[in-house]
C-alpha cells in the first residue's frame, strides 16, 4: 500500500490539520477546478523521507461528516487511520492543539479516539 485517499469539503485545510498532527510537508496543492467552489482542490502529505504511507485528501461535493460510534440513518465512518504513539496524553494534547476534538467515548485504555476538523475518527495508539 502506498497511500491512503481521505474525501474532504477543504481538502486543503484538511492536509495543514494533519501537517500539523504529523508533523510532515504538504507536498502538493492544488486549488479547485474551474467552476468548483473555493474550498474544493487536491493535496497530499508524506514522510518527509519519502518513507512511510502517503495521505491524499480529495474534494467531496456532497460531504457528510460520519459519525462514530455509528447510529442508525447517520453516515458511518468506514474507516480511519490508527497512529502509533510514544506518549499518549501528550499526543492528545498536540491532537487538540492541531485542532482535533476527542470523542466522548474512550473504550480502551491504551487507545484515544479524536476526530479531524471535519469530523473522520482517528486512532492515537500508545
Amino acid at each position: 500500500m502506498t497511500s491512503v485517499t481521505i474525501s474532504s469539503p477543504d481538502p486543503r485545510k484538511l492536509a495543514a490539520f494533519y501537517s500539523r498532527l504529523l508533523d510532515r510537508p504538504v507536498t502538493t496543492s492544488d486549488g479547485p477546478r474551474p467552476g468548483e467552489p473555493e474550498s474544493a482542490g487536491w493535496a497530499q502529505i508524506r514522510a518527509p523521507e519519502g518513507g512511510g504511507t502517503t495521505l491524499n485528501f480529495e474534494f467531496e461535493q456532497e460531504w457528510k461528516p460520519p459519525v462514530w460510534p455509528a447510529e442508525p440513518g447517520t453516515q458511518n465512518a468506514t474507516q480511519h487511520l490508527d497512529i502509533h504513539v510514544d506518549d499518549l496524553e501528550t499526543a492528545v494534547e498536540h491532537a487538540v492543539r492541531s485542532g482535533a476534538a476527542p470523542a466522548r467515548q474512550q473504550p480502551q485504555a491504551d487507545v484515544r479516539i479524536l476526530f479531524d476538523p471535519h469530523g473522520h475518527p482517528f486512532c492515537l495508539c500508545s
